[in-house]
């Protein structure tokens, strides 16, 4: 079941967004659960109140006062039904990445209050195969290690702790004790792509599920993300892609820097307008650089010419391949820019390829520093690391 539909004037309360320390580089933590990246519900011990798939949801959790449904009273989060048998509920969730390295877990209790859960603990496997799904979700499923203790949650608070693992994951159980109620669950940390075993093999290079990264871009002036770009799908609405402001000067130009999930030869890119029907860029090109784990920069002299300037339309995929590509053969590249004439949005940027080598970008730190975070009433949040 999706989570209901919300109207403005229904919303009481939108919680803060968490902000992550400094001491973590923002380029190396993701939520690898975030349904955005397709992550995916496989099983679960009870959703009575209100569904699993809410606790992935990337937007805030918001409060509906005096709403009931069927159930009971309304919830943003995943609910269970009192006085489990059980020591625990439970959900099985595969990660909306190949897999990860886990920095960080957070759990979210917002407007719980007398139905929240008492404590949680996070498990995790790695578990690859056709297979691997119907494995992880047997109840005899052995191969679960600890991923974050036993930890209290509260009502109507949010919670970080730091996690040091260097172990890959591809799933991730959250145990609930014993029941109860939580909003949102969030698993930070580092995407490890499984590459294909055959080098020949294509893959999307560019992909947030691999390892792609935006790395920046000259603006992101409507809210709509500049990472929006990598993500799975074609999106629901404008607001799931990258828009800048409408330039009012001659020879004006955006763009978007891109680091791949790893150095490959390049055979297609998709750029696409989807949504964008009245204000989709005129012209975009795109551009290339094998620069290892250096970040360029946009204003480099280094950049090589992979596409030229391809006129664009609306709501549209846009491929290019073959002869429209250039300096592609026998070339291998780590960082992409397209540059967007002269503003615009696009929905998704999307580079095809086979794979080089492994970058070393992909090896997580030795340790990593997390901000933990609870609720004082609805709007005080204090942090601390």
């Amino acid at each position: 079941m999706e989570a209901q539909a919300l109207s403005p004037e229904i919303i009481q309360d939108t919680a803060p967004t968490l902000a992550l320390s400094d001491t973590i580089p923002a380029d190396r933590i993701d939520n690898l659960i975030s349904s955005a990246l397709k992550s995916t519900i496989l099983a679960f011990s009870d959703e009575w109140f209100a569904p699993a798939s809410n606790l992935t949801n990337p937007k805030p959790p918001i409060f509906r006062p005096g709403v009931f449904v069927d159930t009971g009273k309304w919830y943003d989060g995943w609910e269970t039904r009192r006085h489990n048998p059980e020591p625990y509920d439970w959900v099985v969730i595969k990660l909306g990445v190949a897999s990860g390295r886990v920095n960080g877990v957070e759990i979210d209790t917002a407007f719980f209050d007398g139905n929240h859960a008492e404590a949680v603990r996070v498990q995790g496997c790695y578990e690859v195969g056709e297979d691997a799904d119907e494995k992880v979700v047997k109840k005899d499923y052995a191969e679960w290690r600890e991923v974050l203790g036993h930890r209290e949650c509260g009502a109507t608070q949010r919670q970080a702790w730091v996690v040091d693992d260097e172990r890959d994951i591809t799933h991730v159980r959250l145990c609930m004790f014993p029941d109860g109620g939580i909003a949102r669950f969030r698993l930070y940390g580092q995407v490890v792509p499984v590459f294909p075993t055959s080098i020949d093999h294509e893959m999307e290079l560019s992909s947030a599920t691999m390892g792609g990264m935006v790395l920046g871009a000259s603006e992101e002036h409507f809210g709509s993300s500049k990472s929006n770009l990598l993500l799975p799908g074609r999106g629901v609405d404008m607001g799931d892609g990258w828009e800048t402001r409408r330039s009012r000067g001659k020879g004006h130009v955006d763009w978007v820097v891109v680091r791949l999930g790893a150095r490959g030869h390049i055979r297609r890119i998709i750029v696409d307008t989807a949504f964008y029907k009245g204000n989709y860029p005129q012209s975009m090109k795109v551009d290339a650089r094998d620069c290892g784990d250096e970040t360029p920069n946009a204003e480099d002299p280094g950049w090589t010419e992979v596409l030229g300037l391809q006129r664009l339309g609306p709501n549209k995929e846009h491929e290019y391949a073959g002869q429209s590509l250039s300096n592609v053969e026998g070339a291998a590249y780590t960082h992409l820019k397209m540059t967007i004439v002269p503003d615009g949005g696009v929905k998704r940027f999307r580079v095809f390829g086979t794979m080089g080598y492994r970058m070393s970008w992909l090896t997580v730190a030795a340790s990593r520093t997390y901000p933990s975070v609870s609720r004082r009433g609805d709007d005080d949040i204090q942090f601390s690391i």
